[in-house]
């Protein structure tokens, strides 16, 4: 094995010498842009907002895909992006509780069109108790029992949901040892009987290998705080290289690093840092990254384990060395351990079901062809620690023929999900090589298929990246080679199937020749795809007073059937949440002109929005006649033109006619919720507001816990609580002041209940109804 040369690195006062001297990339595809010469005044422009909008909506919607029940309350994360597309993570709690496994991204392209939803569990949460049997103290000691030495977070009482299996369960992790290794480890208690339900490993460790980095001497970005200079990154003071020993960063009276021997702690923070900075290149040019975080933040590397391995544990990269006692800080093992970080970092964490170190994989392999160091160094050649001869068998991995290191699969079958991460990495690395390179390109090692599929032509490594980073920003905690084979679909179609459907056909190409078979709905493409559009949004006229001849929105681009909502439409017209049809009756007081919103959605979530003016001419007089409010019975599936919480509106057969209503209140915690809508009342007029509510309630005795309480603007009509409780729907009738004659008037039914012990207030027809004095 080669010696490691001197190293030497330069200052934050040598930043654009640094850039010079990096290796030179080939003349390809695969070559990142220059970094910007110098800065200019750019727009400051909320690029997110129309797709946190448009998820908004689908949650609002309660899309059937999300799987939403009555208690579930969803919060969105930071919004992503890769190319086009925008993707919203949430997370959700069900009675409070976190959901585990619960987890959801919608995706949304340059247009604001959700075009698809990624769904970590495959049914409703169903626990009708959330009060655990078995203590957290009990579940302590079960967990501690699954480390050695193990030191315990603080348990926590969450839902555990395994596709449509619900369970209460105590969550701690149990940090400590496991055969001798780091572990820390997420330990899953059934508060009901005490048995462990599941265990999730947050470290995730990368057999280690030092290949050397050159031509020699190479460089590397640090800085000169005062009177040394320090392993740390110009602009990145998180990314650092420490020994593991004192948790302190390097630093010397020169800015001249290593002795190249391989066994100094110095040299092996010279490959690391080294590596780190080139894959932070790689990142942002490549997949438009801000670091491992996406916020530009990193981890400290340190160098000095003593274990033949090196690990991503998230809080630190820790590297070992190997049986000669180097220290394996190579460019692939440095970029594949902060490769688990990025997985981290994405929606859904650290990748499952055996999907976790081929992921880690595609970012070392990714990294070394960006770099593109010239022979003898470390060269573009899909071998995972090829240099060094880890323990005395050559490579640990090898992406074109996994068979050859180990037996590990070259085909996917079920029994890799739950086989050693390591070997399991077999079928996702074969297909990365294949999508990238291809099956027997110039130059490269011929690649077997299997199954018999056919030669399969690689798309560049640049591209490959491009979409598995697109597809790890879908991810969900219900991650599988299945699952990675669509999203990577949905991402290649998303990204270039508007000029070309090349990148699909090869991508799909390199799954079906490794045999991972396809999920069902699997994207299509065909070249200039559409997103769902609405194709007869169209100005239409009518008269006051009249019962309209009905009309039908129609849709294409997605699959159907579509559901339907609108928001805008006049006082008395609804849209058929099946069919989009368009009918009902205009009443007296509804001349003037209205920008309708209609909202489609296909069954795979996909959503089209369009905008059309309806235009009403008005009668030549008008009279106090007629009910005033828009979607009186919450029948439409969209709530407008109520404004009230996401998530209100149900259809469970509890209703008072129609088949849906709104259900305020029922969380037996401190929530305050509101459905209010504003209304003209003719001047000259009388309006009587009537509305049916059913009050139940956990309270007992005389005095009112939980409020609801019914205003026109500030006046209070109706007061209600838990004392007038008796689970029946019954009438109330308010009269509205004459004062309000001639205004335009809010009317708000708010539900106010206290820190425990639910109310549930259900409210189903009103009607504000117009009549003479």
């Amino acid at each position: 094995m080669r010696s490691l040369r001197p190293l030497v690195a330069t200052s934050i006062l040598a930043v654009a010498a640094s850039l010079a001297a990096l290796p030179s990339g080939s003349a390809t595809a695969d070559t990142a842009k220059p970094p910007a010469r110098h800065q200019i005044q750019t727009k400051k422009v909320d690029r997110d907002a129309a797709a946190r909008s448009a998820a908004a909506a689908v949650v609002s919607a309660k899309a059937p895909q999300l799987f939403l029940s009555r208690y579930d309350k969803v919060k969105a994360a930071s919004t992503l992006r890769s190319g086009p597309l925008r993707f919203v993570p949430y997370t959700r709690t069900y009675k409070g509780l976190p959901v585990d496994g619960g987890d959801f991204v919608v995706v949304v392209d340059k247009g604001g069109n959700v075009v698809y939803t990624s769904v970590a569990q495959t049914g409703k949460v169903r626990l009708t108790d959330v009060s655990p049997s078995i203590t957290s103290s009990a579940a302590r000691s079960t967990s501690a029992g699954k480390v050695d030495r193990a030191q315990l977070s603080r348990s926590t009482l969450v839902v555990l949901q395994r596709g449509s299996r619900s369970s209460l369960a105590w969550k701690t992790t149990a940090t400590g040892l496991r055969k001798g290794a780091p572990s820390r480890l997420d330990v899953y208690v059934d508060a009901t009987s005490g048995k462990v339900l599941q265990t999730l490993e947050n470290v995730a460790d990368g057999e280690g290998h030092a290949a050397y980095s050159g031509p020699d001497p190479v460089t590397i970005g640090t800085t000169h705080p005062g009177a040394v200079y320090s392993m740390t990154t110009p602009g990145t003071p998180s990314l650092v290289c420490q020994d593991s020993a004192t948790n302190v960063t390097f630093t010397g009276p020169d800015d001249v690093w290593g002795n190249g021997v391989a066994t100094n702690k110095e040299t092996g923070c010279v490959d690391a840092l080294y590596a780190a900075q080139q894959q932070k290149l790689m990142l942002k040019g490549w997949l438009g990254r801000d670091g491992m975080n996406g916020a530009g933040g990193w981890l400290p590397i340190r160098v000095g384990l003593n274990d033949l391995n090196a690990f991503y544990d998230g809080y630190e990269i820790q590297i070992g060395h190997n049986n000669a006692n180097q220290w394996i800080s190579s460019l692939d093992v440095v970029a594949h351990e902060f490769g688990h970080g990025i997985d981290d970092f994405t929606p859904g964490g650290i990748s499952r079901n055996g999907t976790q170190e081929f992921v880690g994989d595609t970012f070392g392999a990714s990294t070394e062809y960006y770099d593109n160091q010239p022979a003898p160094y470390d060269q573009r050649d899909f071998l995972v620690g090829e240099e060094i001869n880890l323990v005395g068998s050559g490579p640990i991995r090898n992406m074109y023929n996994p068979s050859l290191v180990n037996g590990d699969p070259n085909c996917y079958s079920a029994s890799v999900d739950n086989m050693e991460v390591h070997a399991a990495a077999g079928p996702g690395n074969h297909w990365f090589y294949l999508a990238a390179i291809g099956s027997n390109a110039a130059g490269q090692p011929v690649s077997p298929r299997c199954a018999g599929a056919p030669a399969v032509t690689g798309i560049g490594v640049s591209k490959t990246m491009k979409i598995m980073y697109t597809a790890m920003l879908m991810k969900t905690t219900a991650s599988s080679y299945k699952q990675y084979r669509a999203w990577t679909l949905t991402a290649a179609r998303h990204l270039y199937g508007q000029s070309s459907c090349t990148e699909f056909n090869r991508v799909k190409a390199a799954w079906n020749a490794v045999s991972v078979p396809a999920l069902a709905g699997e994207a299509t493409c065909t070249v200039g795809q559409a997103s769902v559009s609405i194709t007869n949004a169209t100005s239409r006229t009518f008269n006051a007073n009249t019962t309209i001849a009905p009309f039908t929105m129609t849709a294409s681009g997605g699959s159907s059937p579509y559901s339907w909502s609108a928001t805008g439409l006049p006082t008395g017209l609804s849209i058929s949440p099946t069919t989009g049809q368009i009918s009902g009756t205009l009443g007296l007081a509804s001349g003037g002109s209205y920008v309708v919103q209609v909202t489609a959605t296909d069954t795979a979530a996909r959503v089209g929005t369009a905008w059309f003016t309806l235009k009403v001419n008005s009668p030549t007089t008008a009279s106090c006649t007629g009910q005033r409010l828009g979607n009186p019975g919450f029948e439409n599936a969209i709530p407008v033109p109520w404004v009230m919480s996401a998530g209100s509106i149900y259809a469970d057969g509890s209703q008072h006619g129609g088949t849906k209503y709104a259900w305020m209140g029922g969380w037996g915690d401190d929530v305050t919720e509101v459905a209010s809508q504003q209304v003209k009342i003719p001047a000259g007029c009388k309006a009587t507001l009537t509305f049916w509510v059913k009050i139940s309630t956990e309270e007992s005795g005389s005095t009112a816990f939980d409020k609801y309480t019914v205003k026109a603007n500030n006046f209070t009509l109706k007061s209600l609580s838990n004392v007038n409780a008796n689970n029946t729907w019954t009438l109330q009738t308010a009269i509205v002041p004459a004062a309000f004659a001639g205004a335009n008037v809010t009317f708000s039914f708010t539900s106010d209940e206290d820190s425990s012990l639910a109310t549930s207030f259900r409210l189903d027809d009103v009607a504000l109804t117009i009549s003479t004095p």
